[in-house]
């Protein structure tokens, strides 16, 4: 799902860009922190979804929200309980009060991504960010992206293993990010890349993605920390 945050406090934006990298299930386009910027971009680039705070200078985020011709989905983000009610009369997808834990905010976009599915309405985005083909010799084969658990270099090829099978295919890891979607995915050494989603633990040295022990080299701890809020 594309999305952008608005908030006039910085903090609380770089909280929602954090999460939104982490969670590997939306893509943050944009953030803006002065709400009439957030209408220019909205009147020309169509969205997903919208974080949105409702205290603000100027306009309220529940006024900006009306004043869409095109309402896209809309988390509301907020200090205070007050507006909950309004919130909901406006058909937001949720109300997240701060501060906003990933475990929230995790539930909340899982929610938008269920809402937009019922819907119907971006099918071809859907397969685009679910599904990945993968060319292995001769075959190509259709690969859920989250059946995904990680990759490993394996002299010139890659081993791309999934849930319930291994598919080699000649690819430079420098360039694998050709095959599968970045924002999914976090590099952890130089013979490996891992799913976000399947990272059940994080330790100094290594990280566990499914029962399997993926070690963490050096150079790339500090990204992949980054990657997952740990900073």
């Amino acid at each position: 799902m594309n999305c952008i945050a608005i908030d006039d406090e910085p903090k609380a934006l770089e909280v929602i860009e954090r999460y939104c990298t982490k969670s590997g299930i939306v893509n943050l386009l944009t953030s803006f922190r002065e709400p009439v910027k957030a209408l220019e971009f909205l009147s020309r680039n169509p969205v997903d979804l919208v974080f949105l705070d409702i205290n603000m200078p100027g306009i309220s985020g529940i006024e900006l929200f009306s004043a869409l011709a095109v309402k896209p989905m809309v988390i509301f983000t907020t200090a205070y309980s007050d507006y909950a009610v309004e919130s909901y009369n406006l058909n937001a997808t949720d109300y997240l009060l701060k501060p906003i834990t990933f475990e929230r905010f995790l539930a909340s976009v899982n929610k938008a991504l269920n809402l937009q599915t019922l819907k119907g309405n971006s099918k071809p985005k859907e397969l685009e960010s679910e599904y990945a083909f993968i060319k292995s010799g001769p075959q190509t084969y259709q690969v859920k992206i989250g059946d995904i658990l990680y990759l490993e270099k394996d002299g010139n090829y890659i081993s791309v293993i999934l849930k319930d099978k291994t598919i080699l295919i000649r690819q430079n890891m420098a360039d694998i990010f050709e095959v599968i979607p970045e924002q999914n995915f976090v590099r952890v050494h130089k013979s490996f890349v891992v799913a976000i989603r399947h990272i059940s633990m994080v330790e100094n040295h290594q990280v566990i993605v499914a029962g399997h022990k993926i070690p963490i080299g050096s150079t790339y701890r500090d990204e992949m920390r980054g990657r997952l809020g740990l900073a």
